[in-house]
């Protein structure tokens, strides 16, 4: 869904145990690691967050229990200068 500045709501969810830390950290947000908790409403293991983000193309990365990785089911990734992979979404 879109607000009338061209950004539109962005859900992330990562699935991790019950009770770690996990925060989202990208472009979005100058890669701070602790800016964005995710959330485990239920206690399952699957933490959301949903982010108003401005079109274009974002890098982001999951940090758990402040150890950085990928989305293991984002469609699109690119390299980063530490030689891991970035997750990357479209914003249109």
């Amino acid at each position: 869904m879109a607000n009338g500045t061209g950004r539109k709501w962005v859900k992330f969810e990562f699935r991790a145990e019950p009770g770690v830390d996990v925060f989202i950290a990208g472009t979005f947000n100058d890669w701070n690691p602790t800016q964005v908790r995710m959330k485990d409403k239920n206690g399952d293991g699957v933490y959301r967050s949903s982010l108003l983000l401005a079109r274009g193309k974002h890098e982001y990365k999951f940090v758990v229990n402040g150890v950085w990785c990928a989305d293991p089911n984002c469609q699109e990734w690119t390299p980063n200068e530490l030689g891991t992979l970035n997750s990357v979404v479209t914003v249109g």
